[in-house]
Parts: structure tokens; C-alpha cells; sequence
């Protein structure tokens, strides 16, 4: 049994995604089972609402800390052996909590999807996390568990097969299904008021090597259609790319280049073979330059605050989450012609659904992982816990990590 007092701090149980950590780590671990796990956010009266509408016991402990109060942080952080927080938009709420868990040493996990703020933490704290000890894990939603570790597990088979990493990986996504909440709309807001302040933020957001510590191989651009024509089908833009790529390479960097320095990642969407799929394509990438231009116009930026976009707190019903799915398709070459291909799907709405349990399972496998092997520092999902995460997430949150013909 360690020193503290519980194992997961779940931080902002209370918003739309939090809830849905806190459902599952009852659901998968009891409320007083071998997980010791207690709820927090800046709102007692929410917190206690909360539970009792998940059913917890009357003493199920609830921890009130708001954002603004250091003290409060701290001795929340002297508490737990991890924290996961899906307070965002990390950029405004994120680094005192950030902040605390390094003083203490305590381990971390978001969701964040935010490089510029990531990087900024990078460069703030990486050496503070290395002699206290804490491990803070970025990205362990979505946004990039399937694509980071997606990687992580066919560069493991191609070095089995082939006795070395693929050169270039191409992430194609084949299928997904699900809706937005708030806390998105909220980021992708942060980030271009971040844009409108410091013009440094629109070069990291384009820079696949923004979170490494220095740029290698120069990289496909993601934002023009393409003809993949092994797989067979046509590649447009994908919405992610812009935050997956980085940890990629991230992992790359920080496990010391076992893909190799040489090492290339794209991330696209499928669009379909032949003409139709030509079309799709070529039209998301006219799509994808109308919005990147309107974007950076403020009335655009006003606009999105006014109307019919959720609220933060807010997200898709539980049928369509439950209905909701991915599927994405990993193409490795390797410099002598040989290819290796793997596939990642998830069985719930990317964002919600699977996103819950992913960070879930995240924090406790971080737990389980030995500090010889994953010191202090600041860590992406597949460079601190590598293959034990993916065993975990097959296990315990509907992911699927399989080789394909």
C-alpha cells in the first residue's frame, strides 16, 4: 500500500467527460474496491450531487480545489499517486494543477489536444518533473492514444519482422462515427485567441516536430489530397493530424529514435478510390483552407462564441456514444520495400466514449509502470507505458490492435 491516501484523483468529475471517468472507474473498479479513487472539482455542492446520481456510498470521498487556489492543488496533489484532469481548455486551467503535481511528484494524465500549451509546459517544467519525480503524460484521449500507440505497435512488429523500424508510416482513418462537446469548441477557441496573441502559435500548430526536441526528416504536409494507391484509395486532410503527428514524434524523440531518424508520419482521412473518391478528397482540402482562412478572421472567432455550438459541459447523448466507432489503418514501409499493415478501432464514440475509458486505463497503467523504465519528465502515452497500455486498452476499454493482410 503506498503513502497516499488514493490511488486516481479523477479532477472536474463534474463536466461532461469527467462524469463519464468517473462511470467508469465504477463500473470496472467499485466504489471501494482495489482502485482507491475519489472524485474532485471546484464545486462541492456539484461534486456531491454527482455522486449521489452515480449511486456512490454517502462517505465516497469528494475533494473541492479550484484552479485559482495553489493550496488547495497542493494538498490535493500530496493526496494521490495519480491525477487525471479533464479541466480545458488546458491553456486556461491547466497549469496549476500541472504545476502542483510536479512540486509533489505525482503522476498526471489529460486530455489534452492543445501543442502550444504543451509546449509551453515542456519547456517550463520537464526538468522540475525529472528530480521530483512526476510523470505527466499529455494527449491520453483520442487525441492520441490510437494514433500514437497505433504507431508504437506496428514499429514493434516491423522491428520483430523485418529486424528494423518502418521508414515512413502513413495513419489513414477508414471510418469513425461520433459527435463534439463543449470542451472541444472551448480549446480549438483558446488556441486561436492563443494565435491572435503570439504569432509563434500558428508555426507550432504547423510543425510536426513542435513537442521534440529537435526537427529530423522533413515531413508530408497532410493537407493536399492523395492517391494512396496500395491501399487502394484517395487521402484527405484530417482534423487531428495537427496534434497526433507531434506526439508521434514526441515518442520518437524521447524513446531515444527507435524508429529511426529517417522516420516520416502522415495522418489522413480516407476518401474512397476512383473519381468519387478524387472528388471527396480534393473538396475536404478545399474545405480545410476556406476554414483555416475564415478562422483567422476574429468575427469568425465571434461568431463560433454566439451560436449553435455546445456549451463546455455539454456533449452527445449516450446513444450516440454508444453507437459511435473508429477505425484506423497504419501502412509502414520499411527502406527496402517491404510493408507491414495494423489497424486500431474503438468500440464507442472517439471523443466520449472511448476517450473515457482510454484515460481511465492510462492513469492506472501508469501506475503499474515501473519508474526504471518510465522516470519523471514529461512523457507521451506510447513512450511511458508502450506495450503495457495497448494490452490494457484491449482489455479494459474496447480497443482493438491488430495486423491486417
Amino acid at each position: 500500500m503506498s503513502a497516499q491516501e488514493f490511488d486516481v484523483v479523477v479532477y472536474g468529475a463534474t463536466g461532461f467527460t469527467g462524469r463519464l471517468v468517473a462511470e467508469h472507474l465504477l463500473r470496472t473498479y467499485g466504489a471501494d474496491g482495489d482502485v482507491r479513487w475519489a472524485m474532485a472539482g471546484r464545486d462541492r455542492e456539484k461534486l456531491k450531487a454527482l455522486a449521489i446520481e452515480l449511486g456512490l456510498p454517502l462517505n465516497f470521498p469528494l475533494i473541492e480545489a479550484s484552479t485559482s487556489d495553489t493550496g488547495a492543488l497542493d494538498a490535493l496533489a500530496h493526496r494521490t499517486r495519480v491525477v487525471i484532469t479533464t479541466v480545458g481548455p488546458y491553456q486556461l486551467y491547466g497549469e496549476p494543477l500541472l504545476a502542483a503535481c510536479v512540486r509533489a511528484g505525482t503522476d498526471y494524465v489529460d486530455l489534452c489536444g492543445e501543442p502550444n500549451w504543451m509546449a509551453a509546459m515542456i519547456a517550463k517544467y520537464e526538468t522540475q518533473a525529472k528530480q521530483s519525480g512526476a510523470r505527466i503524460v499529455f494527449s491520453c484521449g483520442f487525441d492520441s492514444i490510437p494514433f500514437d500507440c497505433g504507431v508504437w505497435f506496428l514499429q514493434q512488429e516491423a522491428i520483430r519482422r523485418f529486424g528494423k523500424p518502418a521508414q515512413n508510416v502513413r495513419g489513414r482513418v477508414r471510418k469513425i462515427k461520433g459527435g463534439a462537446s463543449g470542451g472541444t469548441m472551448a480549446s480549438m477557441l483558446a488556441t486561436l485567441e492563443a494565435g491572435k496573441r503570439d504569432p509563434n502559435v500558428a508555426a507550432q500548430l504547423t510543425d510536426p516536430f513542435a513537442l521534440a526536441p529537435r526537427k529530423l526528416a522533413p515531413q508530408p504536409s497532410g493537407d493536399v489530397a492523395v492517391h494512396d494507391a496500395d491501399i487502394p484509395s484517395w487521402s484527405a486532410p484530417f482534423i487531428m493530424a495537427a496534434i497526433n503527428t507531434k506526439n508521434v514524434h514526441r515518442t520518437n524523440a524521447v524513446r531515444g529514435y527507435p524508429y529511426g531518424e529517417d522516420f516520416t508520419y502522415s495522418e489522413m482521412m480516407l476518401t474512397g478510390d476512383g473519381a468519387a473518391g478524387e472528388k471527396r478528397a480534393r473538396a475536404a482540402v478545399s474545405q480545410s483552407n476556406m476554414q483555416r482562412a475564415l478562422l483567422a478572421f476574429a468575427p469568425t472567432r465571434w461568431l463560433l462564441k454566439q451560436f449553435a455550438l455546445p456549451k463546455p459541459g455539454q456533449g452527445p447523448l449516450k446513444e450516440e456514444r454508444e453507437s459511435g466507432m473508429y477505425d484506423v489503418l497504419y501502412v509502414g514501409d520499411a527502406d527496402d520495400g517491404r510493408s507491414l499493415r495494423a489497424v486500431v478501432s474503438g468500440d464507442k464514440d472517439p471523443g466520449y466514449g472511448s476517450t473515457s475509458k482510454m484515460i481511465s486505463e492510462a492513469a492506472l497503467c501508469l501506475l503499474a509502470t515501473p519508474r526504471e523504465t518510465t522516470p519523471g519528465g514529461i512523457w507521451t502515452p506510447a513512450a511511458a507505458m508502450g506495450d503495457a497500455l495497448i494490452d490494457r486498452l484491449v482489455m479494459r476499454a474496447g480497443l482493438r490492435f491488430s495486423l491486417e493482410n
